[in-house]
């Protein structure tokens, strides 16, 4: 039997106590500056009290979960596939940042900071910047360097149109609309990927991880303010489905990077 490697569940879980601790702390003592109304969009009402949006901002704990059961996974380099089986630090960091996208939104929906909205939407360009990266690492047959020049510039050319602002129908603030677009650009690699001859790429878990995403947004758009299903005062959020949804469209992803074949 392989020796299970227990770097990338130390490496989540470090991630998961370091970020949480301080994501928590900035917002029970006001570091991330004052409520300016960031995403409050997102139908809940505004609690008194230093968690802002409580069932919008604790559902992204489905991320962690979600990033803990990835680096889970990861422990054993045999059951990574082709890929992630040779740079098996990449699903490490895959690992990670799905744990940062918990503690990112949280920073914005408990404080509704306008900080807090920019490590919402950087966490979320950290995730859709390594999903671009990686389908044109493989689709190009590249390297890591390769990888980590890609995901550079998605996350910064992502950050870039968040700061300038803006707003745009249904998606509402450009920087959702910069993430939708590295997605689908990632969805139309991934296809080529799939129907490439002679590949090795697995189909179901990624339709699987398509299916619950578009499911999700389907159910966001529903969670937005001025919706007739919008209920501020109510316990269930549709945005806090959004986010346990995503965390499990995520850990289906993971799952279809490491079911790639070997030859």
């Amino acid at each position: 039997m392989a020796r299970r490697d227990r770097r990338p569940l130390a490496v989540a879980a470090a991630t998961a106590v370091l970020t949480l601790g301080a994501v928590l702390a900035a917002a029970r003592w006001g570091w991330l500056g004052p409520d300016v109304g960031r995403g409050d969009e997102f139908c809940e009402a505004a609690r008194p009290g230093w968690i802002r949006q409580p069932a919008n901002t604790w559902s992204n704990l489905g991320f962690v979960v979600s990033g803990l059961a990835v680096a889970g996974h990861a422990g054993n380099r045999a059951r990574l596939g082709l890929t992630l089986g040779r740079h098996p630090g990449l699903a490490t960091a895959f690992a990670a940042l799905v744990v940062l996208l918990g503690p990112g939104s949280m920073a914005m929906h408990a404080t509704q900071s306008d900080l807090g909205g920019h490590l919402d939407l950087l966490s979320m360009f950290l995730v859709s910047g390594f999903a671009l990266a990686y389908a044109l690492m493989r689709f190009l047959r590249k390297g890591p360097a390769f990888f980590a020049v890609v995901f550079a510039v998605a996350v910064l050319s992502g950050m870039a149109v968040d700061l300038r602002g803006g707003t745009i129908p249904v998606l509402g603030h450009a920087g959702n609309a910069a993430f939708a677009v590295q997605l689908l650009v990632t969805v139309g690699f991934e296809v080529a990927l799939v129907r490439r001859p002679g590949a090795h790429q697995d189909r179901w878990w990624a339709l699987a991880a398509v299916g619950t995403l578009t499911a999700a947004f389907a159910i966001w758009t529903t969670g937005m303010r001025g919706h007739a299903w919008c209920r501020p005062d109510a316990l269930l959020q549709q945005h806090g489905v959004w986010h346990l949804m995503c965390a499990a469209a995520a850990f289906l992803l993971f799952r279809h990077y490491a079911a790639e074949r070997t030859p």
